[in-house]
């Protein structure tokens, strides 16, 4: 049986970092994008970090940033993934030595065979996040059509946008993703999360991988 990996996104509090990892997240992300009701500061997101139990990956997840801002969070914080979620392009994304995967706003007209190609084969990339095109950069709870996902992309798909506990199975079984990355369909405000809907997406992604396609 195929497993789909999870990661939770937009982790702020001890608590829902605990929720999280108990359900059995295999990655857990810090925002580091100012606008976001979700960001952390570098210090409050060591503070995080550090009680992030061995084999459980921490992802940094960056919109636009300089160099210099990328650089200084990676000191202070132990990220093992770097997410880049805005405008980056492969040479910038592959400097900083360091596993990483991009974000796709996806929407029609997009080609992301394209796309795809344009970030496949340079160092460090480790995957492409799907999310949908809202204002902002991800955390707006919108799906978008998953069947505009080509079944040939050159990376391992990751698959955000909208997904909550209610869907998440259909999704898995929808797109066969390699992972699902989810932020605010598992909370109960911005940037607190719910364990309970933790819990239920978990069970879902499970119930999927355990079950056809569609």
């Amino acid at each position: 049986m195929k497993r789909t990996r999870v990661k939770i996104c937009g982790i702020t509090r001890e608590e829902d970092l605990a929720a999280a990892v108990a359900a059995g997240a295999d990655a857990l992300g810090f925002v580091f994008y100012a606008p976001s009701p979700r960001c952390v500061s570098p210090q409050r997101a060591a503070q995080l970090v550090a009680q992030v139990p061995a084999f459980v990956s921490k992802v940094g997840l960056f919109v636009n940033a300089s160099e210099e801002t990328v650089r200084s969070v990676m000191a202070e914080v132990a990220l093992d993934l770097l997410q880049f979620h805005g405008d980056e392009d492969a040479a910038f994304c592959s400097r900083f030595g360091r596993p990483w995967i991009k974000a796709a706003r996806v929407k029609p007209g997009l080609d992301l065979l394209e796309y795809a190609a344009a970030f496949a084969g340079f160092p460090g990339v480790s995957g492409l996040l799907l999310d949908a095109d809202v204002e902002g950069y991800g955390g707006g709870g919108k799906t978008f059509d998953w069947t505009l996902i080509p079944r040939n992309l050159p990376l391992p798909v990751i698959l955000s946008g909208g997904l909550h506990p209610g869907n998440v199975a259909e999704a898995v079984r929808t797109v066969r993703p390699w992972a699902v990355d989810v932020s605010s369909g598992v909370e109960a405000a911005r940037g607190i999360k719910d364990a309970q809907k933790i819990i239920e997406f978990m069970a879902g992604v499970r119930d999927a991988d355990a079950g056809p396609s569609l």
